[in-house]
């Protein structure tokens, strides 16, 4: 093995987050973050930028050391900031047309041996800085994306029985497998798997169900869908007219739940990796809508925190189907990433919903979207709730039931 990421998909990776992500637009800026150790994707991607027209490509680096010291050094006021300046910025530019590139990667593990007090206050600070940022992205005003990078420490918790070298391959063929680059044309992969993942949705547009059903092991659930709900699946059309792919890779078709209109009880079928620390077994009871009840054997207390964030962060922001036998699921490895284990599984989010997910979104007033029954909050957190002993059913306006999944797969 002469290196574990193999450039020539590396290179790939950079064209797609570039062409089928974002769909980049000539005159378009660029806002990139990422990992410091992302680096040799992130100069894929301004090339690539830069070749499709970018006016400017402005990388925001992150470090986990830097992330650190915060923990091992910092007063108790620190864990209470954010840099809002920062968001407030990234704001103003996806209004003035600036598309927004997320680079996912980092060590999932990283703040699991920290106070987990000073984890949530930080969390917290965060989500709450970052609201202007976030809406913009969650009511699609810019086109967006995001893309993994094989990061060592990620890699490690991966493959733990691999030596450094392996397991950083390893992670990195998965990756380039999920995200398609593995093909010769990924491009045109890419356009046949949307067309698949559109006429899905489709399928649930025209059932306009008015909830879903989901029984298992461990999980009863019943999930009102908001009124006037719409599906949507890979490629969407962002409102400055792009039509782009959010996620890199992906798998589901998504839509908007009623915020009032949950009822049951849920278990987790994979951990959730969140800002560092790992939350697993989640097991919650929903009533009215509202999570009453909520459990995990380890991350317990993160979790209570997270819930805790404002009102609307123990209300459901989405629902999203994706089959068990996905690539992701298929390659047997647990990520610790939501980005590849949200694709592994059908799953639900906690916190804001998204307004394109109505019939007319696009230009839907927030009053309007909290009528029909969307959700607010400073969050949005997914968590997998899918496995191959989980059915689903739709129910219909009239109550009666239509099988959507049976053991995790499509019926």
């Amino acid at each position: 093995m002469t290196t574990p990421i193999d450039p020539q998909k590396l290179d790939r990776l950079a064209e797609v987050a570039v062409r089928v992500g974002l769909n980049l637009q000539p005159g378009q800026e660029l806002i990139l973050t990422a990992p410091v150790t992302a680096l040799p994707l992130v100069r894929g991607i301004a090339e690539h930028a830069y070749r499709a027209g970018a006016a400017l490509v402005t990388p925001i680096l992150s470090d986990d050391q830097v992330t650190l010291a915060r923990y091992r050094h910092g007063t108790e006021t620190a864990f209470d900031s954010a840099a809002g300046w920062l968001f407030d910025g990234m704001a103003e530019a996806y209004d003035r047309g600036a598309a927004r590139l997320a680079v996912s990667g980092g060590d999932p593990m990283l703040l699991s041996g920290e106070d987990p007090d000073k984890v949530a206050r930080a969390n917290k600070a965060m989500a709450l800085a970052y609201t202007p940022a976030r809406e913009r992205i969650t009511r699609f005003a810019t086109n967006w994306t995001i893309v993994a990078w094989p990061d060592l420490a990620w890699a490690r918790l991966v493959s733990p029985d691999l030596d450094d070298e392996a397991a950083q391959h390893r992670l990195a063929e998965a990756i380039f497998a999920a995200s398609r680059v593995d093909h010769e044309d990924p491009v045109a992969a890419w356009a046949a798997h949307n067309a698949e993942l559109r006429r899905r949705a489709r399928w649930l547009d025209d059932h306009a169900f008015a909830a879903l059903h989901f029984t298992g092991p461990g999980t009863d659930l019943t999930v009102g869908l908001a009124e006037g709900h719409h599906w949507l699946a890979g490629a969407t059309v962002a409102q400055n007219g792009i039509t782009c792919n959010p996620n890199i890779p992906t798998e589901e078709v998504f839509t908007t739940p009623h915020r009032l209109r949950v009822e049951g009880t849920v278990r987790a079928t994979k951990p959730l990796s969140h800002q560092g620390t790992l939350i697993e077994n989640i097991a919650v009871r929903f009533e009215g809508g509202r999570i009453t009840e909520a459990h995990a054997t380890r991350g317990e207390a993160v979790l209570r925190k997270v819930l805790d964030t404002d009102e609307g962060a123990r209300r459901l922001g989405e629902v999203a189907l994706v089959p068990h036998a996905s690539p992701i699921s298929d390659s047997g490895l647990l990520f610790y990433n939501t980005l590849f284990d949200e694709n592994a599984a059908s799953h639900i989010a906690l916190g804001q919903c998204y307004a394109t997910c109505f019939h007319g979104g696009d230009t839907m007033p927030a009053d309007e979207v909290a009528r029909r029954g969307g959700n607010a909050s400073a969050i949005h957190i997914d968590w997998m709730i899918g496995s191959g002993q989980i059915d689903i059913d739709g129910i219909t306006q009239e109550g009666s039931r239509v099988p959507v999944m049976r053991q995790g797969a499509w019926a």
